[in-house]
């Protein structure tokens, strides 16, 4: 018998995907030092995540809990939480709630590096409600793209019942791993993180 035809998902036109993001960590390993504005060759990294996927999505908008006019500075567009102290949960139902197309992919500005076919390939390999990314290093939950609606309710739901993991609120979305073997894209959580990576060491996270 003929082999099953293969499914291949039609792809997303970029003004459908709103770039979400993350930074509203309150970067406590690093002495409370925003991450947003950690500088690498003299561009901080809500920057230089912001131009990464230029081409590739429409809106931007930026999950952040401080700093709104440093943000404006450079025309992004704030989103702050709408329940305080959920933590990274609490971001992506801002983010939901905010986002005006129909898909939002979302990026934490903490993040060392990733491939340029990052977002391709995610479209191409998504589920209903979107994917999520797996590096060398396991699971990246919000390296994921996600359908707008979907996200909603799911993030409603988690929030009423307690729920603050972000695994437990794929386990609510057909949200497939797509696995990107031998690549590790990197966290910038500590001050050895920050040196590995190249970066400027704040004086309050230097110890």
């Amino acid at each position: 018998m003929p082999d099953a035809p293969r499914i291949v998902k039609t792809s997303i036109p970029a003004a459908d995907i709103t770039l979400g993001l993350l930074a509203g960590g309150r970067g406590t390993r690093l002495g409370g030092v925003d991450k947003a504005w950690l500088e690498r060759e003299g561009v901080p990294q809500v920057v230089r995540w912001s131009k990464r996927f230029v081409d590739e999505h429409g809106p931007l908008l930026v999950s952040a809990n401080r700093d709104p006019d440093r943000h404006a500075v450079h025309g992004f567009r704030v989103v702050p939480d709408r329940t305080p102290d959920l933590g990274p949960i609490g971001a992506l139902d801002a983010l939901a709630d905010a986002c005006a197309t129909p898909w939002l992919f979302t990026l934490p500005v903490d993040l060392v590096g990733a491939n340029d076919c990052l977002l391709r390939t995610l479209v191409s390999q998504r589920g209903g409600d979107g994917a999520y990314a797996v590096d060398a290093d396991g699971p990246q939950p919000l390296v994921a793209l996600w359908r707008r609606d979907a996200l909603r309710i799911a993030c409603a739901a988690a929030i009423a019942a307690g729920e603050s993991a972000v695994h437990r609120l794929r386990q609510r979305l057909d949200l497939p791993a797509v696995l990107f073997a031998g690549v590790r894209f990197g966290n910038l959580n500590t001050p050895d993180d920050l040196r590995a990576a190249g970066l400027v060491v704040p004086e309050s996270s230097s110890t």
